[in-house]
C-alpha cells in the first residue's frame, strides 16, 4: 500500500483542504477550510480510506459501525464493507412519520458501536451523536476521524473517557504540503498561529448541584431524597433482591449508613410478613436515614394500580416512600399514587428492552407534566426539573446471561447527568456488602463532584 503520505496527496488533488479567508459556522475566521465530502466521490479512494481507517483499529471490540450524518456517512459504509461489521444510520432529526427512529438498521442493545467522522473541531457533534446512540442503550468507546483539526475536540472527548483514532492531524497535513511547495512558510506559520490561538471549546451544560436541585424542587419526597444525599454524601440506592426477611433487614442494616434509599421488590419474599419485615424495616430506615423505595413498576389501569398500590397482602401505601410505575396507561393511571414519590419507567437496562425513542417521547410528556412524578429511570440526560435514577450499574461487570447491561457509575454520572445510581448485585452479591456499599458511595460521590 501506498504511504500515508502519498495517500493524503492524493486525496488533496480532490480539493479537500481549502486556503485562504473562511468564515466558520462558529464565525471564527479561519485562514484553512476542510471538506471531505468530495472523497467519496472517489470510489478507489474512498475503499483505500477506509482501510486505512480500519488499520488503526482493534477490530475485534465492535459489534457495529456508525458513521457521523452526514460527511462520515459514505465512510462508514466503505468501513463496513471491507470489514463485515455491520452498519447502523445515524438519522440528523427522527421522522416524523412512521418508526420515528433516530438510528436505524439491526442492532442489539449492549453492543459496542465505532463511531466513524470526518473531521473533529469542537467535537461538539461527535458528542451529540454519542448521546442519541446511547440512548438506543448501544456503547461507545472507540471515535475514528480523519482529520483532527486540533482545536481542542479530540482532547474534551478524550477526558471524557472515549478513545479517538485520528488518521490525520493538521500539522501533519501542512507539513506534507510544504514538503512537496503546495504552500509557503507564510501560509504554514498562519495556519500554526490560528491553530494555537483558536482552540475551540463548546459549553456543554452545567448539571445543577444538588442544593440547587432541592432548591427548585416543589415534591415532599424530591426534597427529602436529595436533603438526605446532601447529608450523606452519597448518591447511591441499593437494591435488595433477597426472598427472605432476615437477609433483607440484615442487608439493610449492613448498608444503610452509605446509601440514600433502599430498593426492595416486597412480593420475593417467602416469608413476608407486615410486623415482622414492615415495621423492623422502617426502623432500620429512621436509624439510618434512607428512604424506602418499592420497585413494583406498576403498569395498568389507574383503579387496578391504585388496589395493588393500598390494599392485598403488601399496602405498599402503608410503607413506601418511593414506588416505581411505567407509564404505559396514561397519566391518569397515577393519579392513585397519594403521599408517595413516583419514579417513572422511561428506559430499561436489559438487552432487547422495547422503550425505544418514540416510546421515551411519548413518556416524557406524562413523566413532565404529572405532579407525583419526582423522576424517572433512565439511560439517558432528561430535564433538570427532573431526578434522574439508572439502574444497571457496576464497577466490575459488564453484563450477565440475562440481558442486564452494566455501566459504571462515573460513566452515567458524568454522560447521562445520572442524579442517583442504583447498584444491585454489584453490592449484595459481593462477600462484604457493607465494604462494597462504601465503595459505591465514593464512586459515586467522586464523580458527581467532579462534574460540577
Amino acid at each position: 500500500m501506498e504511504s500515508k503520505k502519498e495517500f493524503f496527496l492524493e486525496c488533496y488533488t480532490l480539493g479537500i483542504i481549502k486556503f485562504g479567508r473562511f468564515t466558520l459556522k462558529s464565525g471564527i475566521e479561519s485562514p484553512f477550510y476542510v471538506d471531505l465530502r468530495p472523497l467519496a466521490s472517489d470510489p478507489k479512494i474512498l475503499k483505500k480510506l477506509a482501510n486505512y481507517l480500519l488499520e488503526m483499529l482493534p477490530l475485534d471490540n465492535f459489534d457495529i459501525i456508525c458513521g457521523v450524518p452526514y460527511a462520515a456517512l459514505p465512510m462508514a459504509t466503505a468501513m463496513s464493507l471491507e470489514s463485515f461489521i455491520p452498519l447502523i444510520i445515524k438519522r440528523k432529526e427522527a421522522k416524523a412519520y412512521g418508526t420515528k427512529k433516530l438510528i436505524e438498521g439491526i442492532y442489539e442493545k449492549g453492543q459496542n458501536c465505532l463511531l466513524v467522522e470526518d473531521v473533529i473541531t469542537s467535537g461538539k457533534s461527535l458528542v451529540e451523536t454519542i448521546d442519541e446512540v446511547e440512548n438506543e442503550g448501544i456503547k461507545v468507546s472507540d471515535i475514528v476521524v480523519v482529520l483532527d483539526r486540533q482545536q481542542g475536540g479530540k482532547e474534551k472527548l478524550e477526558a471524557k473517557g472515549y478513545k479517538v483514532h485520528s488518521l490525520f492531524n493538521i500539522s501533519e497535513v501542512v507539513e506534507i504540503l510544504r514538503e512537496v511547495n503546495y504552500i509557503d512558510e507564510d501560509e504554514v506559520a498562519r495556519i500554526q498561529d490560528f491553530v494555537s490561538g483558536n482552540q475551540v471549546i463548546f459549553e456543554e451544560k452545567k448539571r445543577l448541584s444538588y442544593e440547587q436541585k432541592l432548591e427548585v424542587a416543589e415534591h415532599s419526597f424530591a426534597k427529602k431524597i436529595l436533603e438526605i444525599a446532601i447529608e450523606k454524601r452519597s448518591n447511591l440506592i441499593a437494591s435488595a433482591d433477597f426472598i427472605t426477611t432476615k437477609e433483607l433487614l440484615d442487608f439493610a442494616d449492613f448498608v444503610g449508613p452509605h446509601i440514600v434509599a433502599l430498593k426492595t421488590h416486597i412480593d420475593i419474599l417467602n416469608d413476608f410478613d407486615a410486623d415482622e419485615t414492615i415495621l423492623p424495616l422502617k426502623d432500620l430506615a429512621t436509624k439510618h436515614n434512607f428512604l424506602l423505595m418499592e420497585d413494583r413498576k406498576f403498569a395498568d389501569i389507574g383503579n387496578t394500580q391504585e388496589l395493588q398500590f393500598s390494599y392485598g397482602t403488601y399496602k405498599i401505601s402503608n410503607w413506601a416512600d418511593l414506588v416505581t410505575s411505567h407509564v404505559i396507561g396514561g397519566s391518569k393511571s397515577l393519579d392513585c399514587f397519594m403521599n408517595v414519590g413516583v419514579v417513572a419507567i422511561l428506559g430499561m437496562s436489559s438487552k432487547g428492552t422495547l422503550t425505544d425513542s418514540h416510546y421515551r417521547e411519548e413518556a416524557l410528556k406524562v413523566i413532565e407534566t404529572h405532579p407525583s412524578i419526582i423522576g424517572c429511570v433512565a439511560q439517558n440526560e432528561i430535564s433538570d426539573q427532573l431526578l434522574l435514577f439508572t439502574p444497571g450499574v457496576n464497577l466490575g461487570e459488564t453484563g450477565d446471561d440475562k440481558g442486564q447491561q452494566y455501566n459504571s457509575p462515573e460513566h452515567v454520572i458524568k454522560n447521562y447527568g445520572t442524579d442517583f445510581i442504583i447498584v444491585g448485585r454489584g453490592i449484595y452479591k459481593s462477600e462484604e456488602p457493607e465494604q462494597e456499599a462504601l465503595r459505591y458511595k465514593n464512586e459515586g460521590w467522586k464523580a458527581y463532584l467532579e462534574t460540577l
